[in-house]
C-alpha cells in the first residue's frame, strides 16, 4: 500500500502527503505556483518581494511572533523563491505540525503589513540585490541568464532590479499577493508521520479563504542565443560560466542529461574535477549544473581561476565535452554514474525535507506521484543507444556560451568570442 495521498479541496487548492511512521519530525511546504518568468518586465522581483513581505506581520502574528512561532519549538521556517515557483516550508517535531501548518497558511493567506514595514523590508532587499553583486559566484548566472534568454522572462533576475524595486508600491505587491496565492495555484505538501485524513481536514480549516482559481499562464518557451560576455571587475579571481541547451523536466532524455552532468561535473570522480582541480590544479571549484524548468533546460559549467590561467582552464573544459560529443560515454561508465545518482536519490530519500520538496515538485509539473523508485528505474533505462541520441540531438557544443567576470580579462575578448567549442 503506497504512503502517498491526495486530495483536492472545494477551492481547488491540492494536497498532496506521504507517510514516514518512524520519523521524529515532519516538513510541509506551501507552493505557490507563480515565479519571476510570471512577472511584468516593469515588476521584476515582485514575487520575490512578496515572500519577504509575508514574514513582516499577518493578520494574527507580527513579525517577531512569526519568527519566534517554529523557533520556540526547535522547528524551522523559511522560504525561497525561483524563476517558477514561491516555496514557503517548515521543520517541525511531529507532535507540531498542526502549528507548522498554521503559520504557513497564515503567511499565504493572511499577510497584512503597514507603510512603515513596507519600506523597510524595500531597503533590505536593495540590501540583497547589492550583496548578490558583490557576490561574483551567485551574479555571474544572472547574467549568463539575461544573455542566452534575452528579452524572454527566465532571463530576468529572481531578486529584480534596483530601479524596479525602488519604484513598487503597496498595493501593487497585495494586488499580486491576492491574485496569484489562490485555490489551484496553491499545493500543499508534507511528508512525515502525518496522517492524511487529519491533515486535509486542517488544510480545509485554514486554507478555507481561498478562492477557487484556475492559474492563467502566459509562458512560452525560450530561444537560445548564444552569448559571449566578458565583465571586468576588481575581484580576487577569474570566474568562468559555460553553458548549453539541455533537457526541460517533460523532456525523455531528461535522465540522460542527468547521467552525463554527473560524469562531467557532478562530484570529485568527474571529469572536469579530474582534468582542472587534480591533474593541473587551475581551481579550486569546478563543477557542472542541470537547470531544468517545465519548458527548457540548460547545462552550466562554472570555475573560479586566476586570470592567467582562464586560457588553460576553458581549453581543458572544451576539451573534455568535446570527447564527450566526440566519442560519447562507454557503458562502464554510464552504469557507474548510475550507481552514484541511483545511491544519491535513494540516501536522499531518507531526508524527509527532500522528500517534501519532490512530493511538491512531481506534483507542479507532472500532476502526479513518481516514488523514489519509480524514478530509479527510469535511470536503470538508460543505455548506451539513449545516450548516443541525447548526445547528438540535444548536446550542441555551437550554443555554448560563455561568461567571464575578473580582473584583465579583456585581453581575452577576441579568443572567446570566437573560440570554436564545436570543432
Amino acid at each position: 500500500m503506497s504512503a502517498f495521498k491526495k486530495s483536492v479541496l472545494s477551492n481547488g487548492v491540492r494536497v498532496v502527503t506521504e507517510q514516514h511512521p518512524h520519523s521524529k519530525s515532519v516538513s510541509i511546504g506551501v507552493w505557490v505556483l507563480t515565479g519571476t518568468r510570471d512577472e511584468e518586465e516593469s515588476d521584476v522581483g515582485l514575487s520575490h518581494f512578496v515572500e519577504h513581505l509575508v514574514f513582516k506581520g499577518t493578520k494574527t502574528r507580527t513579525a517577531y511572533q512569526i519568527a519566534n512561532s517554529l523557533e520556540s519549538l526547535g522547528g524551522d521556517l523559511n522560504a525561497y523563491t525561483t524563476r517558477e515557483y514561491t516555496n514557503y516550508h517548515c521543520l517541525v517535531l511531529r507532535e507540531d505540525w498542526k502549528i507548522g501548518l498554521d503559520v504557513l497558511a497564515d503567511l499565504v493567506c493572511n499577510m497584512k503589513i503597514s507603510k512603515k514595514d513596507f519600506e523597510l523590508e524595500k531597503k533590505v532587499i536593495l540590501q540583497e540585490i547589492a550583496m548578490s553583486d558583490d557576490t561574483p559566484e551567485d551574479i555571474i548566472y544572472d547574467y549568463f541568464f539575461e544573455g542566452v534568454y534575452k528579452n524572454h522572462p527566465l532571463g530576468r533576475q529572481i531578486l529584480g532590479k534596483s530601479f524596479t524595486i525602488e519604484k513598487m508600491t503597496q498595493k501593487k505587491v497585495f494586488e499580486f499577493y491576492k491574485h496569484f496565492y489562490q485555490g489551484e495555484n496553491l499545493i500543499i505538501s508534507a511528508a512525515g508521520p502525518v496522517d492524511h485524513d487529519q491533515f486535509v481536514i486542517q488544510c480545509q480549516k485554514f486554507f478555507r479563504s481561498r478562492r477557487k482559481y484556475q492559474a492563467v499562464t502566459s509562458r512560452r518557451a525560450p530561444r537560445w542565443k548564444v552569448y559571449r560576455k566578458i565583465i571586468e571587475g576588481d575581484m580576487e579571481q577569474a570566474h568562468i560560466l559555460m553553458g548549453l541547451p539541455a533537457t526541460s523536466f517533460h523532456d525523455k532524455y531528461r535522465f540522460e542529461a542527468f547521467i552525463l552532468n554527473s560524469l562531467l561535473g557532478g562530484g570529485m570522480t568527474s571529469r572536469l574535477y579530474q582534468a582542472v582541480r587534480e591533474k593541473q590544479g587551475l581551481a579550486y571549484s569546478v563543477f557542472s549544473g542541470l537547470n531544468t524548468n517545465v519548458d527548457s533546460g540548460n547545462l552550466t559549467v562554472y570555475a573560479g581561476t586566476d586570470t592567467k590561467n582562464v586560457k588553460r582552464v576553458v581549453n581543458t573544459i572544451a576539451d573534455e565535452m568535446l570527447k564527450i560529443k566526440k566519442h560519447g560515454i562507454k557503458l562502464s561508465d554510464i552504469n557507474l554514474f548510475k550507481t552514484q545518482v541511483r545511491g544519491q536519490l535513494l540516501m536522499g530519500s531518507d531526508d524527509i525535507e527532500n522528500r517534501m520538496s519532490s512530493l511538491g515538485v512531481n506534483e507542479m509539473i507532472f500532476k502526479n506521484y513518481r516514488s523514489v523508485e519509480s524514478v530509479i528505474a527510469e535511470i536503470e533505462k538508460v543505455s548506451e543507444k539513449s545516450m548516443k541520441e541525447y548526445i547528438k540531438n540535444h548536446y550542441d557544443l555551437s550554443k555554448m556560451s560563455v561568461v567571464l567576470m575578473g580582473p584583465n580579462l579583456k585581453q581575452y575578448e577576441e579568443w572567446i568570442t570566437n573560440y570554436n567549442f564545436a570543432k
